[in-house]
């Protein structure tokens, strides 16, 4: 015999509905996330707010592009009245813990924007190259001095950012094997170095190198740990650079567009080896490259 059906209370009808009305809040939520996450990793150059990475920190909306400030250097700022976003390079000697960058406001006066520095442990490379590149000569030390001294004031450079720059994905200069990443700790012959300043791409000899980036090229030289260098300047603090070149095919002043040929790959320099050593500056600081990619 079929039991008799019931029909549910009014309570109960009004708890289905609540139940019903969480799930789909719920649901909205992560879809949105969802839609976050996804928005946020098509994103170049890629957040990582760590030693050597790069904050991407929100301005909100304003009629026109904001100024902001690390310090008394000036910040490459993206996007458009709806929304900015400053872009922060990070040097790699920085300690992990509070910063904060300055915007600059009418009248001015600056609204402080804070971000936090994470610590990462960058692992330790060793390797074997002539003892003149690691113990120098006096001859040799002077010569780098001078060099660092120049390029402190190529990498100084900071014209008008990219017109509609909103994202800046790259391609890589070459293709090849990552022979060595950014921030590794190096050892030479033995001796601890600086970390490394850029990524090195395994490439033979006269491979051609291309430009990553629309830009201007301001800057070529031999140098003593580079070798045969191009400094590139793509705006607002953004540069990059390409060295161990075995020759270089443009100068400097020219234009480049993404994917014209500005030089071939060489082991000119400190080089255990022909590779491309591909190096990004932002706001003076060297970045990690594959933030880019």
């Amino acid at each position: 015999m079929p039991l008799p059906l019931s029909h549910p209370s009014p309570a109960t009808i009004s708890r289905r509905k609540a139940i019903i009305a969480s799930l789909s809040l719920l649901a909205l939520h992560s879809a949105q996330a969802t839609a976050t996450q996804k928005s946020a990793s098509g994103l170049w150059p890629q957040a990582s707010a760590v030693p050597g990475g790069i904050a991407r920190l929100d301005l909100g909306p304003a009629p026109t592009r904001p100024v902001a400030y690390l310090g008394d250097l000036p910040l490459l700022v993206l996007g458009d009245a709806g929304r900015w976003t400053a872009l922060v390079g990070i040097a790699l000697s920085t300690l992990p813990g509070p910063a904060s960058i300055a915007v600059q406001l009418e009248g001015g006066d600056q609204r402080p924007v804070d971000f936090v520095v994470a610590p990462k442990l960058y692992p330790v490379q060793k390797l074997k190259v002539a003892p003149s590149k690691v113990d120098l000569s006096d001859a040799d030390e002077a010569r780098f001095t001078r060099e660092r001294a120049h390029m402190a004031t190529v990498m100084a450079t900071f014209t008008e950012p990219l017109p509609h720059a909103s994202m800046l994905r790259m391609a890589a200069p070459v293709g090849g094997r990552r022979s060595s990443s950014f921030g590794l700790r190096r050892v030479f012959n033995g001796q601890a170095r600086s970390p490394h300043s850029g990524m090195d791409i395994a490439a033979a000899t006269g491979t051609p190198v291309l430009a990553p980036l629309p830009g201007r090229v301001i800057d070529t030289g031999d140098y003593f740990f580079g070798g045969n260098t191009i400094f590139m300047d793509h705006g607002g603090g953004l540069l990059t650079m390409v060295g161990h070149l075995s020759a270089i095919h443009v100068k400097v002043g020219d234009m480049v567009r993404t994917g014209d040929r500005v030089a071939s790959v060489g082991a000119t320099g400190r080089v255990t080896g022909p590779h491309l050593h591909w190096g990004v500056v932002l706001n003076r600081k060297m970045v990690d490259p594959a933030l880019f990619l």
